[in-house]
């Protein structure tokens, strides 16, 4: 498979990720599915890990590599693979991107999930191991079900986050592969 065909479908997978976290991290803005009582959101919602890390920042790597396999910059000094495989390498520094954004959801929702929805309970939930005891559970009475609600979706941006992360790391690879190598699909579409 050509490098540039395999950054493409690197693309395409991130795309769909990025809406989950975006997604994810918008409905976190209303704890138990309901709209907040006094603005009270748990501070990590506010750090925006899903949107800004694994939603935006995920967008720029994901569209560099689904043009990957359209890039038609032929040649550079006298050698018809010179552009396709900058364009490769620069690929590298977009994939970098990517993992600094969801390596910020990642750290933003691992921190989420080890202190708990302790605004949204009736008694916080920092100093309880409230993970591996799901009677403290019972302490957040409002809005009902908002400790799963924040688990359940803390733990969607953190997988996701690992996901896009590894992705972006194949790029690397694919990157300095396509870099060095060469892109084994030619200039303007012919073959090497």
């Amino acid at each position: 498979m050509c490098s540039g065909s395999f950054a493409k479908c690197l693309g395409i997978t991130l795309i769909p990720l990025a809406i989950v976290c975006v997604l994810c991290n918008i409905l976190l803005f209303f704890p138990g599915g309901e709209p907040p009582e006094d603005g009270h959101i748990t501070e990590q919602v506010w750090y925006f890990g899903g949107i800004l890390g694994s939603g935006v920042l995920m967008i720029f790597p994901a569209l560099v590599f689904l043009g990957l396999k359209n890039n038609d910059c032929c040649g550079c000094c006298g050698n018809e693979s010179c552009g396709r495989r900058f364009a490769m390498l620069s690929s590298i520094l977009f994939a970098g991107v990517g993992v600094l954004g969801a390596g910020y959801s990642v750290i933003v929702s691992a921190v989420a999930i080890n202190h708990g929805p302790e605004y949204h309970c009736v008694h916080s939930l920092i100093n309880l191991d409230y993970l591996s005891n799901k009677t403290f559970w019972s302490l957040c009475l409002e809005p009902h079900g908002v400790v799963s609600w924040h688990l359940s979706l803390f733990s969607v941006l953190l997988v996701m986050g690992i996901i896009q992360m590894a992705l972006c790391a194949v790029q690397v690879v694919n990157g300095l592969l396509g870099a060095l190598c060469g892109d084994c699909c030619g200039c303007c579409g012919g073959v090497m």
